[in-house]
């Protein structure tokens, strides 16, 4: 389509747009998406750990683990680490971009000057010399009649609050971060914990062995039976440990410190964070104000919208007042002052192709903004999931953890009596070893599931943490 066609529209267009004071162009409106009214994970009632509807202040859920090192770990890297530092600077070059689009709605001046020293006179002739000077002045105000320059500061400040929302994400991000790299790194400590137990106890089995062999009682296949399952056990250790400090080098990292920084801190076996008996999701229509992503995706919308109108406004005839003036010695002088005005009369459709793509644009943002909604609704769903079966496989592996140390302690005595072969005491203390372990990594893996859950539903982040009015200090 050319523009041509169009001209008489906008003809039309002009004498509404004028006495209406409205900037052309879509106006934007917060998109609706249908949602559930529930979660079909938050169901579950037979759980130790229940998961309710109720709203809940997430802003910083990791103290509900209740443990002052992870608190500790999570605030140190929220004031530190660079991956939110580098969207603090996006932050502050989106606000110095809604400073150059806000000073299209400003008169511009400019000055200019000249200053020559003339020596002799015509032909060389009546020497002498004389200073000679120029000054003069422009000045120009764009009358913005159409809202182009408005619909320009609109997609600018809806690109600051689409910033403040990637601050907002990286902070949700990080938080995750360092509880999830926290968790792994005492589970790993807990199953040190686990292998060097269950190395006491294939320990004192060699040593028994060894005194039923003295006596004639066994033999020596026993013997080395026992200090192959002895060592094989021992030889998993120095991995964990490995694991246990490449998770230490990890949060070094972001809290934005050397590797090695913060091994003397964490190097001491802790405990699993205790899981929260009641954990409080809220609803899913909670996310579209508290998902960080969902909130930019939404301010990038409405910049594609307003982009429309900056695009449209290129249609209209552009009015400005003009002003100048020059001065030459005390000789001459000139000033000026009057309106202007400019139409682009033919473009070769270039103006219209660019509404056209500046209304894709906008189609591609509500694309983008309706997948990031749905990958919210599904994040929150598989962490749901994933805690709620991960609790029945923990009560399933401490009940098979009891019922292994009962095996342990009976295939002992029976064996030292001399009633069972030393096969049964090693496949038992080999079951109690590989169900502890499974128990243990059950633990870390419920604590992982509700970091996911804590994550997809946006927590780690509050309201009032960013001002777009005012930029944050270096």
């Amino acid at each position: 389509m050319s523009e041509a066609p169009i001209k008489a529209k906008v003809l039309a267009c002009i004498v509404s747009v004028l006495l209406s004071g409205c900037a052309v162009g879509p106006t934007y409106h917060p998109p609706k998406v249908s949602l559930p009214s529930a979660w079909l994970g938050a169901k579950e009632k037979d759980q130790s750990s229940i998961v309710t509807g109720q709203s809940a202040d997430l802003a910083r859920w990791w103290q509900q683990f209740q443990d002052p090192a992870l608190t500790s770990l999570v605030e140190e890297a929220l004031k530190a680490n660079l991956s939110l530092a580098l969207a603090e600077a996006s932050l502050r070059q989106a606000r110095a971009l809604r400073g150059i689009a806000s000073a299209g709605l400003l008169p511009s001046a400019t000055a200019s000057g000249t200053i020559q020293r003339q020596s002799g006179g015509l032909y060389g002739v009546n020497g002498g010399s004389r200073n000679l000077f120029q000054t003069g002045f422009d000045a120009a105000w764009e009358l913005d009649l159409f809202g182009g320059v408005r619909r320009n500061v609109e997609s600018a400040n809806a690109n600051v609050q689409a910033a403040i929302e990637n601050i907002r994400d990286v902070q949700v991000s990080i938080a995750a971060e360092v509880v999830i790299d926290y968790v792994q790194l005492r589970g790993y400590q807990q199953q040190i914990v686990v292998a060097r137990n269950s190395l006491k106890g294939q320990q004192q089995t060699l040593g028994i062995t060894r005194k039923l062999y003295q006596v004639g009682f066994d033999s020596g296949l026993d013997i080395a039976t026992a200090e192959s399952t002895l060592a094989t056990t021992e030889s998993q250790i120095p991995v964990l440990e490995a694991n246990a400090r490449q998770s230490i080098y990890a949060l070094s990292v972001l809290l934005a410190r050397h590797p090695g920084d913060l091994v003397e801190r964490l190097s001491s076996t802790g405990d699993l964070p205790a899981i929260p008996e009641e954990i409080s999701a809220g609803l899913p229509s909670d996310l579209l104000r508290r998902r960080p992503d969902i909130r930019q995706a939404e301010a990038q919308l409405h910049s594609a919208t307003a982009q429309i109108g900056v695009a449209v406004a290129q249609l209209f005839p552009q009015f400005s007042l003009t002003s100048g003036g020059s001065f030459q010695n005390s000789l001459s002088r000139s000033l000026f002052l009057g309106p202007a005005v400019t139409w682009p009369i033919f473009q070769g459709g270039a103006i219209v192709s660019n509404i056209h793509a500046q209304e894709a644009l906008r189609d591609q943002a509500f694309i983008t903004y309706q997948q990031t909604v749905l990958t919210a609704l599904q994040d929150v769903e598989n962490a749901l999931i994933a805690f709620a079966e991960e609790q029945k496989h923990d009560k399933s592996l401490r009940d098979a953890v009891a019922a292994d140390r009962t095996a342990v302690d009976l295939s002992l005595r029976l064996f030292q009596e001399g009633q069972t072969n030393f096969l049964s005491v090693l496949t038992a203390q080999g079951t109690l070893y590989t169900d502890e372990s499974a128990l243990t990594q059950s633990r870390e893996n419920l604590a992982a599931d509700l970091i996911a859950l804590y994550k997809a539903l946006g927590g780690g982040w509050e309201e009032n943490s960013y001002n777009p009015a005012a930029p944050r200090a270096k």
